[in-house]
């Protein structure tokens, strides 16, 4: 039995990225940006960074650190223009600046899953360099979006595999 259970878990996750990418299909076209393209891969991370976190609790961690990846992100850019008179330095300096104040953020409950801020910001900055006509606003408005339902949807993994494994025996 234990491969009929295996065999669940995979068609089960399988089935949900189905409807991710269906999702994304039909929720493309309504976003600021990129609507040519869709941003599945962004759903994907997120759901992958849930299963970092594998409880309820952290997932609620990694969707706050979504959004402080994506400020702190923002930060990035508005600092590295602080420093546009080094060029080659500005965005190193930044970075360094930024990710040493992110760093104490490990110390405060709650906000303190660093990963997931590391990922969102990865992913904002992927958006605001090859997505066309891209701003602060529109960028953290899809990552929000997409990294949300990757997170949503990493739970219905677990729970859902949860419910399969205690269904058959």
């Amino acid at each position: 039995m234990k491969n009929v259970k295996f065999a669940a878990g995979s068609a089960y996750t399988a089935a949900l990225a189905f409807v991710i990418v269906c999702i994304d299909q039909l929720l493309k076209g309504y976003m600021p940006i990129g609507s040519g393209n869709g941003f599945t891969y962004i759903a994907f991370v997120a759901w992958a960074v849930y299963f970092f976190s594998g409880t309820a609790k952290d997932g609620i961690r990694a969707a706050i650190g979504y959004v402080i990846g994506i400020t702190f992100s923002v930060g990035i850019v508005l600092i590295a223009g602080l420093f546009a008179c080094t060029a080659f330095f500005s965005v190193p300096i930044a970075v360094f600046i930024v990710v040493f104040i992110v760093l104490y953020l490990e110390k405060v409950p709650w906000i303190n899953y660093i990963p997931a801020m590391f990922v969102a910001s990865g992913c904002f900055f992927g958006i605001m360099n090859y997505v066309p006509d891209a701003t602060f606003g529109t960028a953290a408005t899809v990552e929000i979006i997409y990294g949300f339902i990757g997170l949503l949807f990493g739970w219905f993994t677990v729970i859902g595999k949860g419910w399969l494994s205690k269904v058959i025996r």
